[in-house]
């Protein structure tokens, strides 16, 4: 049965209604964050019309003659669709108004001035055709300049209430803030926080240490003169953070404005160099609290690129302990070098899957094969290296917690010693053209059977080398150690140990109160390691600069402020104990040992003693028999015969010292 007219008539109305709901039930001023385009364009036709009508009245009031080629209609209506026209070329409605630049203000002028141009073509076309002009000239630059004025000012409006309504909205809810600096940087940055949806900041003004003569203002802020501490002026602004933008503040300078600022409980929040200036919904992004890694006492790392890039670009290149700390981000930085495969071999199964899928999401032309395998079973990895034929080889993996490794030093030496040799003796003999070995400040004097067993590890691969160098002048295979101390965030860290106890509210458990530790961040360590790689000649051991010592019990107070607590207040700190086998401060050079400088200013070669490296290999293949059935004691004496430096600290094997 057909339904009658009245009903379909009634089912059109239904159905548009809904749609016009279903488009239209969420628009509001209170929750848009930008004007749609059909309403912006259909805004400018209106003012267009609004132009028109204004310049035909008045035209009509003046003593001047007017053409009657056409009608007042048609005349105004061509002068409105020519208009429209150049609207749809110059596409002056597309842009974000909220977001308007000086780009969108030339496409306005260009629109409205090839409206103008072309009617003024249309003019004297109709003047040599039919001997009657249609415009007025005068009529059409008066039009011309109302036609950008009026769009123009429509735009300012639009952007003026967005920002101010946005800003009055959400007050309760914004962080007081002064920017530091007036660079260049310092503008981006605050012009994309004021533009910022939803705002998290009220931006109270700059702050600059150059002396201020009169009122100054960027942005419509005021420059304040910092002419005493920073937290000061804060407290006379009544501002809740601070924003660091200034791209010539040193390490020292940022620390100390830090500092201040934790002192009294205000926020710190930092942002990476700003070169992206178009895009300032990424910029806004990029500030962020400050992190423990923004204090670091370094200057940034410049990698010698074209150097890295011979190394690895179209290479094969395997990295062990791949879904480690330090493995995972060699894995990251070595994929921007485009290599021609990535062999990442672990055993541990969920961080390297978690690792496999973050490398399959990205876009690359590197083929990346990943391997669960235990560099212990020599057989599987003679099958590795015999059907991939790696170039380089990046050793990462390693047991390196200290109290486990006192526990079971069975493990240290099974993993640390017996992996490396199985890795540096099949690169020997598939002659890899490098095999670097990342190793710990821990094996310098070492205090501990993990520090030991590294030690022993770097004396094969070192003794390895030396045998070649007897047979050869020009080694197949360039043996190379990196040696650096703890790494921020890696697996094992206090950083995240730290965070993780004061999110549960505390204490924070520090060994001693005087410990100290030399830190430097995971990408930092890993981009030393690439460096040292391509530069190494082989039978080095290359140290990394890693800065000013930091003292345990500071950092713990530091993260504690920066988490928004007081120390000893609202989170505990404990002191519970030298852990076996752990010492106060860490070494990079032995007492004997020298370094000598290389062309990069963050890595020198240590100079060590010279070791017997002919009984090595066989101390080694002995030391390896045993962990499968000595007790512990046994092994660590054993251990201690082969690296006499090795001096137990509160540990059960300071007994074998005594004796």
């Amino acid at each position: 049965m057909k339904p009658t007219k009245e009903q379909y008539s009634r089912q059109l109305k239904k159905e548009f209604f809904a749609f016009m709901q279903s488009r239209f039930s969420n628009f509001s001023l209170a929750n848009i964050g930008y004007l749609p385009r059909w309403i912006v364009f259909a805004m400018d036709v209106m003012i267009l019309l609004f132009a028109a009508v204004i310049t035909y009245y008045l035209l009509s009031n003046l003593t001047l003659r007017f053409y009657s080629t056409l009608s007042v209609p048609v005349r105004y209506g061509l002068m409105v669709a020519i208009n429209t026209f150049y609207f749809f070329f110059f596409k002056t409605y597309s842009g974000i108004i909220r977001h308007s630049t000086f780009i969108d203000g030339i496409k306005l002028l260009l629109s409205t001035l090839f409206g103008f141009l072309t009617l003024l073509l249309l003019n004297y076309i109709s003047l040599f055709t039919i001997g009657s002009k249609i415009y007025l000239t005068p009529g059409l630059i008066f039009n011309f300049v109302l036609n950008f004025s009026l769009l123009f000012l429509f735009r300012v409006l639009v952007k003026s209430v967005f920002e101010r309504y946005f800003a009055v909205k959400s007050n309760v809810r914004l962080i007081p803030a002064l920017v530091y600096g007036t660079d260049a940087n310092a503008i981006a940055v605050a012009n994309a926080l004021k533009l910022e949806v939803p705002s998290r900041f009220k931006l109270l003004g700059f702050v600059s240490t150059a002396p201020q003569t009169g009122s100054k203002r960027l942005l419509d802020l005021p420059i304040l003169q910092m002419s005493h501490r920073i937290t000061v002026l804060m407290r006379a602004k009544k501002a809740q953070a601070l924003i660091l933008a200034d791209t010539k503040l040193t390490a020292q300078a940022k620390r100390e404005l830090v500092d201040d600022c934790l002192e009294y409980g205000m926020k710190v929040f930092a942002l990476p160099l700003v070169t992206d200036w178009q895009n300032q919904q990424e910029i806004s992004r990029k500030v962020q609290n400050i992190r423990i890694e923004d204090l670091l006492e370094r200057q940034p790392i410049v990698l010698d690129k074209s150097l890295v890039s011979k190394q690895l670009e179209r290479k094969c290149i395997l990295v062990t302990g791949a879904a480690g700390s330090i493995g995972s981000e060699l894995t990251r930085q070595i994929l921007a070098f485009h290599p021609k495969e990535l062999i990442l071999v672990d055993q541990a199964e969920t961080p390297l899957h978690t690792l496999s899928l973050e490398i399959a999401a990205q876009l690359h032309d590197v083929t990346v094969h990943v391997i669960i395998q235990d560099i212990r079973d020599y057989a599987a990895m003679d099958r590795l290296f015999s059907k991939y034929r790696p170039h380089k080889v990046y050793h990462a993996a390693a047991y390196k917690h200290v109290p486990l490794m006192e526990q079971y030093p069975d493990q240290a030496i099974l993993v640390n010693i017996m992996g490396t040799k199985h890795l540096a003796d099949l690169s020997y003999q598939y002659k890899v053209e490098k095999f670097v070995m990342v190793s710990t400040d821990k094996a310098v004097n070492p205090s501990n059977v993990m520090g030991a067993s590294k030690r022993i590890a770097e004396l094969y691969v070192q003794s390895l080398y030396n045998a070649q160098e007897r047979v050869t002048e020009l080694p197949s295979t360039k043996f190379i150690t990196t040696r650096f101390g703890n790494v921020l965030g890696s697996n094992g860290s206090v950083v995240p140990l730290f965070t993780k106890q004061i999110q549960e509210g505390g204490p924070i458990t520090i060994t001693h109160p005087d410990i100290i530790r030399y830190f430097m961040t995971i990408p930092e360590a890993c981009q030393l390691v690439l460096e040292a790689g391509a530069m190494g000649k082989g039978g080095e051991i290359y140290l990394f600069d890693m800065g000013e010592p930091v003292k345990i019990i500071d950092l713990a107070r530091k993260m504690i402020r920066m988490a928004g607590y007081i120390p000893e207040k609202d989170i505990a700190i404990s002191i519970t104990g030298l852990r076996p086998g752990e010492k106060l401060y860490e070494e990079l050079l032995m007492d004997t040992s020298k370094s000598l400088p290389t062309h990069h200013d963050k890595i020198t070669v240590a100079q060590e003693p010279i070791a017997d490296f002919d009984r090595i290999p066989d101390m080694i293949e002995q030391l390896i028999v045993m962990a499968r059935t000595e007790p512990p004691m046994v092994l660590v004496r054993y251990m201690k015969e082969m690296v006499p430096e090795f001096v137990s600290n509160n540990s059960e094997y300071e007994v074998l010292d005594r004796a």
